[in-house]
């Protein structure tokens, strides 16, 4: 069931954000394509287990916003990655709770390139911080930590299709520490189950506990298979029936920059 708070026509448009950050990777840091009122600030890069730097997302801005996009899930080291469910401490905040290690150790590697930009931006624009997949679980980690961190207080959060992050510590604080904030998901997406809520590392046998953080948003389509059920561009698409004519304008006036 859809939020009533939710903003529809920013999910949607964030939602094509989040898509061109798959095209950003395949293709190179000059393929984004932008709404004509953005401008690119700096893309920036990330490493998995087993890889080097890769492409994980940008950062653009307009005249009034900044947004920040993760990339999800694409390689074979991002999925060894996104396996590595054992938690460690959230290093950015005081009882900030536990987060899965793969995830972290992702943002990590990004995080001086994505704060060293923000410096550089005017907290009187509103932030929005999005991802799919993967690049969901990134946002959640990067906006506990921004809206810790720095002077961009209760940035606005939109997610798809994210696996569960921390434990019930980190979902407490990411409630906390962040402006409006909508985890979007379909109902027969599994990704969104994963890590289970209690996870038993085979190395170890250390029982760790997960939380999702809120606010739920819940889809209900089925897509025929698990990648059709999990694939950015279906969330775009069932999110754009809700407001076709909006999905109609964004795309005609912006010419590549909504998913096929």
């Amino acid at each position: 069931m859809l939020s009533n708070s939710l903003d529809t026509r920013t999910a949607i448009f964030l939602a094509a954000m989040c898509s061109q950050s798959y095209g950003q990777f395949e293709n190179g840091p000059d393929s984004v394509i932008l709404p004509k009122n953005y401008r690119m600030v700096s893309s920036f890069y990330a490493t998995s287990i087993l890889s080097e730097k890769e492409l994980f997302g940008f950062i653009a801005e307009s005249d009034g916003q900044i947004v920040i996009v993760f990339r999800g899930t694409h390689t074979t080291s991002n999925w060894i990655s996104d396996a590595i469910a054992s938690q460690t401490l959230f290093p950015y905040a005081k009882e900030g709770g536990l987060v899965h290690k793969g995830f972290l150790d992702i943002y990590r590697s990004s995080r001086k390139q994505i704060m060293t930009s923000l410096k550089k931006l005017s907290p009187r624009k509103t932030l929005y911080i999005t991802g799919h997949s993967l690049g969901g679980a990134l946002a959640a980690i990067c906006a506990a930590d921004i809206g810790t961190n720095t002077k961009f207080k209760e940035p606005s959060v939109y997610t798809y299709g994210s696996p569960r992050v921390g434990n019930p510590a980190f979902a407490s604080l990411f409630n906390r520490r962040t402006g409006p904030h909508y985890r979007i998901y379909n109902i027969n997406d599994i990704v969104t189950e994963l890590p289970p809520f209690i996870y038993m590392s085979p190395r170890t046998d250390q029982v760790y506990h997960y939380l999702h953080v809120k606010k739920g948003v819940e889809l209900t389509y089925q897509g025929g298979s698990f990648s059709a059920n999990h694939v950015n561009g279906n969330y775009f698409a069932e999110l754009a029936k809700l407001d076709p004519g909006y999905k109609q304008q964004l795309c005609a006036r912006n010419p590549g920059f909504c998913p096929n």
